[in-house]
């Protein structure tokens, strides 16, 4: 049986906006990739189909420039016979249903405890993610049993499978928060340069889990004494907290 949610207030008047990404800032990993490989793996046709193609597509992937159509791809193969939106959040359900304790341990503790003592002040808290949001919502409710507002990438039919319209990723992450109601930004964590719009707008940007080449340009790009740490992610950058943090 779920646990009950923690008992915290509601959002207080004037309270602070705090952003949070999602991958490699609560969840230890690429949650979406997580998905759709599950999503290939529910029929042989798919596994194959992928295998085919994933001498094309893993150098798609490799090179930026190209990577997000090589991640269309394997979406596609995911996805295509689904009838939309809808179908894939109830695939996305059963899946977070089905893998709870992987997907229980890929959950940051040292994370969740930041994100829960900004739900216990009281402050205004979402997450903003590439992913699509019925995913890293049911990852935080039926998981980590936290609810809050979620902010992602939107899906609709697209040849014959289900593919995001529209990407919650960079500029248009902000475009998306601005949307949403969320103007000024006051606290922002997230582990990528991707998201350096939304770091930049935050009057307390934090880095957590950067990649370990992406430390010296937050180092340049961000105000100076910008915290740079590593909330357990083993192979990614950041100061490691002390046991006594932890």
């Amino acid at each position: 049986m779920s646990a009950p949610a923690p008992p915290f207030p509601g959002e207080r008047e004037g309270a602070p906006t705090v952003v949070f990404d999602f991958d490699h800032t609560l969840y230890d990993g690429d949650s979406g990739s997580h998905l759709f490989a599950w999503l290939i793996r529910r029929h042989a046709w798919r596994v194959v189909l992928a295998l085919l193609a994933a001498p094309v597509l893993g150098p798609m992937i490799a090179w930026l420039p190209t990577r997000r159509r090589g991640i269309s791809g394997f979406v596609w193969i995911g996805t295509v016979g689904l009838r939309g939106p809808r179908t894939l959040d109830a695939l996305i359900d059963r899946y977070v249903a089905a893998d709870a304790e992987a997907i229980r341990a890929r959950l940051l503790p040292v994370a969740l405890a930041v994100l829960h003592r900004h739900r216990s002040a009281g402050d205004r808290v979402v997450v903003a993610t590439g992913a699509p949001p019925e995913l890293a919502r049911a990852i935080l409710a039926f998981v980590a049993h936290e609810t809050v507002p979620v902010i992602g990438s939107q899906t609709g039919p697209r040849a014959g499978a289900v593919l995001v319209t529209r990407h919650c990723h960079a500029e248009e992450k902000m475009r998306m928060l601005r949307e949403a109601g969320y103007e000024a930004i006051d606290v922002a964590y997230s582990d990528s340069t991707a998201d350096l719009p939304l770091l930049v707008a935050a009057r307390t940007p934090v880095v957590v889990n950067p990649k370990p080449a992406a430390v010296a340009r937050f180092r340049r790009l961000l105000p100076a004494g910008t915290p740079i740490l590593n909330w357990g992610c083993r192979e990614r950058g950041g100061e490691p907290l002390a046991s006594d943090e932890a």
